[in-house]
């Protein structure tokens, strides 16, 4: 018979053996990433807008882990969250499916609306598990391109600044306003989720964020990031103005170089979001400069609405003919 409960660290010996197929490099990340559940015991009794700590669930049949998820709520905007780890034996995946439905139902009940999983678009299997198995729907996708043979140059480009949570409105509206019509309901944001998190220190991801001003009036254009999990490679993120002529080549080669101030040794790696306003610009000019895209992620998501209250008693009219007419209330 098959359970599912919360993992503890007296499951690390055979979740090793289950992710030694990842290879020595992200089998060990893996593993550190679940050192953190011993002190996860508070997270685990907070409710859902306090969480700020990564959960994992394990799916048993007898003694035997069949499965594993880990599902993270998205810091400054608790009721969005995203499914960041799945891991079930070869073809059980029936086992994945009761996974996510377990999560989906514990996290729904505690008010979560949607949940957000982003999946290589190469896998055919497990993106049918999610959309006909368990309910999520396509929303777009993000394209992570392979910088290569770029220099690294001491002549910095002005006008990018450190980010502040002062900042976190007028970046949010930034953002907002750049995403496609049609992908606004999936992917816009509010302004907390760019606020810097209280307990930011305990995330698996080291982040440096800045913003590009207009120089009359101080407007904000643009909005980089750069984030890390391993200090090797670094994703580059960015969003710009669509009125505005930016400079892709400032762009990065500010993110460069703030990168090369911290390591000497690095890969950077650019994130094209498909579902803006410049992605097709950001593609050509990727294009042009010989970066290679190196995978392409579906973005799916399931969403719970939550019912508006309506007012009791309210009136009603029901209408039969030109002159016929029945009221309650």
């Amino acid at each position: 018979m098959t359970r599912i409960r919360k993992l503890n660290c007296f499951d690390y010996p055979k979740i090793k053996k289950m992710i030694a197929y990842l290879g020595s490099d992200e089998g060990a990340q893996f593993s550190k990433a679940l050192l953190n559940e011993p002190f996860g015991f508070i997270n685990s009794i907070l409710p859902l807008k306090y969480k700020f700590l990564h959960e994992s669930y394990i799916l048993l049949d007898g003694k035997e882990i069949l499965g594993l998820i880990t599902v993270e709520p998205v810091i400054g905007n608790h009721y969005k969250i995203n499914i960041t780890r799945l891991i079930f034996q070869n073809n059980l995946y029936d086992a994945g499916k009761q996974l996510i439905d377990f999560v989906i139902s514990k996290y729904s009940a505690k008010g979560a609306t949607s949940f957000i999983v982003s999946v290589d678009e190469c896998h055919d299997e497990l993106l049918r598990l999610f959309t006909d198995g368990c309910g999520f729907r396509q929303c777009a996708s993000e394209t992570i391109w392979k910088l290569e043979n770029f220099e690294k140059t001491k002549d910095i480009p002005c006008g990018f600044r450190p980010f502040n949570n002062g900042d976190a409105k007028e970046v949010c509206r930034l953002y907002n306003s750049e995403i496609e019509t049609i992908y606004k309901a999936s992917f816009e944001r509010i302004r907390q989720e760019f606020e810097d998190p209280i307990l930011g220190g305990y995330s698996a991801f080291y982040k440096n964020r800045y913003v590009l001003e207009e120089p009359l009036r101080k407007k904000i254009i643009a909005y980089l990031s750069i984030t890390t999990s391993d200090n090797s490679n670094f994703i580059i993120d960015f969003i710009t103005n669509n009125g505005y002529e930016i400079s892709y080549d400032d762009i990065l080669k500010y993110a460069i170089s703030e990168i090369d101030r911290r390591r000497s040794v690095f890969y950077p790696i650019i994130k094209q979001k498909n579902y803006t306003k410049t992605a097709e610009k950001v593609g050509e000019y990727l294009n042009s400069k010989g970066c290679k895209p190196i995978q392409t992620q579906i973005i799916l998501v399931k969403n719970f609405y939550r019912p508006v209250k309506t007012a009791e008693n309210a009136l009603q009219v029901f209408l039969f003919g030109e002159n016929s007419r029945i009221v309650t209330n």
